[in-house]
């Protein structure tokens, strides 16, 4: 959720533009200083992630975890942002603008990750998203064990997730991957959209799965009355209401399996509840422990039928030998 910053953040409350602000401190690792765009390699090279930069000293780092701590908090609530910083914000804003000019996708966030992860082992599950699968494994890492990766961006949108679908989720072999995707597109973060854009963004990543065979757990879009990052964009609730009902035929359609989040975490205005979420938009801890039995039960099914599908499957013939 960190595309928003704007050179008009100064023009908004306080309370909205320190969300602006905090947001952006969320960057990838990969994100670079504007000043090293002219020594940038272009074109076809060999490497075109640059190694992680150390930024010097920790008080950003801390800041971000510090930041992330109060958003996933439940006991901090509406109230647990210090005051804005603008030069923070306008230096966020240059670096995410030179990342989003030459890694859009952010294909150099997990490819050293997917490097290390295919010469020790196969997951047998991918979470692909945005920052609330991203925040998920900071909320509670011990869900993410064994077999379980976490392939969130934050900010992204779902042609991003769709560029690095194969990257991310194929490249990996699981056997299922959770798609939790949509939050973005609805707040603008690459700028106006329609609900068919999405829903073909969607279903091109659900077609990529099974014509890999991977089986596919689709989420509901979580509830959202706002975006604080995006004061422009209004009543978003039932755009987000009108795509979850999609989402559902669809996955009947397909044969996935579908986890509503939404109905459990919405309130009486098809908003996020204030007990789930400290921006309105982001679950924190609790919201995030009213969607992992959901998850995991859904993860299992999924499970099941991929077991149940190889065991019908009919053995392989022996290829013959010549002589």
């Amino acid at each position: 959720m960190d595309q928003a910053i704007t050179a008009t953040i100064s023009g908004y409350s306080p309370r909205v533009a320190l969300v602006l602000v905090l947001a952006a401190w969320a960057l990838p690792a990969a994100a670079r200083p504007a000043t090293e765009s002219a020594v940038r390699p272009v074109g076809i090279v060999e490497q075109p992630c640059p190694a992680p930069v150390t930024p010097a000293g920790d008080s950003k780092a801390n800041d971000q975890k510090d930041w992330q701590e109060r958003l996933l908090d439940p006991d901090a609530g509406r109230e647990f942002e210090p005051p804005p910083d603008l030069n923070a914000a306008n230096a966020a804003h240059t670096a995410e603008e030179e990342r989003l000019h030459y890694d859009w996708a952010s294909l150099c966030r997990y490819r050293a990750e997917n490097a290390a992860l295919r010469r020790s082992s196969t997951p047998r599950v991918v979470f692909m998203g945005d920052s609330i699968t991203e925040f998920w494994k900071i909320a509670h890492p011990e869900f993410f064990g064994e077999g379980y990766v976490d392939r969130g961006v934050s900010g992204q949108t779902t042609g991003q997730m769709l560029v690095r679908f194969r990257q991310d989720v194929i490249a990996l072999k699981p056997t299922v991957v959770h798609i939790l995707a949509g939050t973005n597109d609805f707040a603008g973060n690459a700028g106006p959209t329609t609900l068919e854009a999405i829903r073909n963004n969607i279903a091109s990543m659900v077609d990529l799965a099974i014509a890999n065979d991977i089986r596919v757990v689709l989420g509901s879009v979580p509830p959202a009355g706002a975006f604080p990052w995006r004061a422009t964009v209004l009543e978003p609730a039932q755009h987000i209401v009108e795509m979850n009902e999609w989402l559902r035929r669809f996955a009947r359609e397909k044969n996935l399996i579908y986890v509503d989040y939404h109905e459990p975490l919405a309130d009486e205005r098809d908003a996020m509840k204030q007990t789930f979420s400290n921006d309105g938009v982001h679950p924190n801890r609790d919201g995030y422990s009213v969607m992992e039995p959901l998850a995991r039960r859904a993860i299992e099914q999924a499970l099941t039928a991929s077991a149940e599908s190889a065991a019908k499957a009919p053995p392989s013939k022996p290829s013959k030998s010549k002589h």
